[in-house]
């Protein structure tokens, strides 16, 4: 691990996240004023998410999801994807065969654009995941002989 790459929780990590929430909502600002965005219905909604989403998988706190931030989010999601499928994606998305990063720009075009791509699919089912409930944590309730079948 490098020596200079501060790893501390806390304070310092919450004032990082945040000033990266705001260059992310200078971003969005910038979709809410551009002519091309008008008539999406919804939009500062739809930005407010996209910049949620971002800021949750942005590992680097870069302004970019780098490979890493792309396999966690898939893993996450359940399907977890190959070196190459996930450089195949991040082509789809840049439309630069050498890029290794995805930066908040292009997420938010690909997110709003009218092509139909893999991320973006993955992320509108994670989101009907979300509204279904999840597994119980911790050990399993203790059962008796009249519980089992």
């Amino acid at each position: 691990m490098p020596s200079g790459q501060n790893v501390q929780g806390g304070k310092a990590f919450g004032l990082l996240k945040e000033q990266q929430r705001q260059k992310l909502e200078e971003i969005n600002q910038e979709y809410l004023e551009d002519q091309k965005y008008r008539d999406e219905e919804g939009l500062a909604e739809k930005l407010e998410g996209l910049k949620n989403k971002y800021a949750e998988f942005d590992l680097t706190d870069e302004g970019e999801i780098d490979m890493m931030g792309m396999k966690r989010m898939m893993e996450k999601l359940g399907v977890p994807k190959t070196h190459l499928e996930l450089k195949k994606m991040m082509v789809e998305v840049t439309g630069d065969s050498s890029t290794t990063t995805i930066n908040y720009r292009d997420f938010v075009k690909m997110m709003l654009g009218k092509r139909s791509a893999v991320l973006k699919l993955i992320l509108i089912f994670e989101d009907k995941a979300n509204g279904a409930p999840c597994k119980p944590d911790g050990p399993p309730p203790k059962r008796d002989i009249a519980s089992l079948p």
